[in-house]
């Protein structure tokens, strides 16, 4: 494909103005036509009588650019426009006055200094899923979420955490289900000294987190049945006929999906229980 003809002396053209106009979203992924830069929206800001959009892309990296034409989403040229203006008590979002969790929001709390106790989750997915569903009230908590990449080394990473009275942890496990690897791995990090009482291990039934999410948030009936032997997330990606072949599709894949999470009424109850079974036993004495 040719970009010898973006620039700015077409920006008044009749071609620019027949392409589709496209209200930018949060999680939408795009990609830059002049530098080629991809990253999802992250946030849309007003800034000298412009609006500004924010693309993040799957190292954390971001960057700002101009709206309007010079935008390709999934692989076609749009003119983006700014964000449609949401309804009052938009659909899964979570009514005035509370959190996306559902809490009340305290006005005016700051954030605590954090504690010693921690949230572990398996990756750095269900970290940013955590943090969005979860976020404001953790802070106000003073507990930070931290990914593990990975439970392998579970009762290791514990017995270095050493936990204990003031010092809990409280591990949130990916497919957690009786007789499977997860759960052997669990039972064994719990035999640790110390760990009784001090660390609580809880998880949800999913593959991955990704499942979590409602699938008619989503727009569809069910999460598609993957082959065994095929990567979830990649397939996943592939039976939605979005980008999957490297590690940056998967990255944009899930902002995509992570986009379409407003509150906790867009997750599964499997992960809501179990995320706040975590936070009352770091929270409550």
């Amino acid at each position: 494909m040719s970009y010898d003809n973006w620039g700015p002396q077409d920006l008044s053209s009749p071609a620019k103005r027949q392409l589709p106009e496209v209200p930018v979203e949060r999680g939408m992924v795009l990609e830059d036509v002049q530098s080629g830069w991809v990253g999802a929206v992250t946030r849309v800001e007003k800034s000298g009588g412009m609006h500004i959009v924010v693309l993040e892309d799957r190292r954390g990296k971001a960057k700002s650019f101009r709206l309007g034409f010079g935008f390709l989403l999934e692989g076609q040229a749009v003119k983006l426009l700014p964000p449609a203006p949401r309804p009052a008590a938009a659909k899964g979002a979570a009514p005035a006055g509370r959190t996306a969790s559902g809490s009340v929001r305290v006005a005016g709390q700051r954030a605590q200094v954090a504690k010693a106790s921690r949230i572990w989750v398996e990756g750095k997915h269900d970290a940013e899923l955590v943090e969005k569903v979860w976020g404001d009230d953790l802070r106000v908590e003073g507990i930070v979420v931290e990914p593990l990449h990975g439970v392998d080394d579970l009762k290791a990473a514990i017995a270095a955490f050493s936990p204990g009275p003031g010092r809990r942890l409280g591990i949130l496990v990916d497919h957690l289900v009786p007789d499977s690897k997860e759960s052997r791995i669990a039972a064994d990090a719990m035999m640790l000294p110390g760990a009784a009482g001090n660390v609580l291990i809880v998880g949800h039934p999913y593959v991955d987190v990704w499942q979590a999410i409602r699938p008619k948030v989503l727009g569809i009936e069910q999460w598609p049945t993957i082959a065994r032997g095929t990567d979830w997330k990649t397939g996943i990606l592939k039976a939605f006929g979005w980008p999957h072949e490297t590690a940056e599709d998967v990255g944009l894949g899930w902002q995509k999906l992570l986009g379409a999470v407003h509150s906790y009424a867009d997750l599964e109850a499997s992960l809501l229980g179990r995320v706040e079974e975590v936070i009352d036993f770091l929270t409550v004495p």
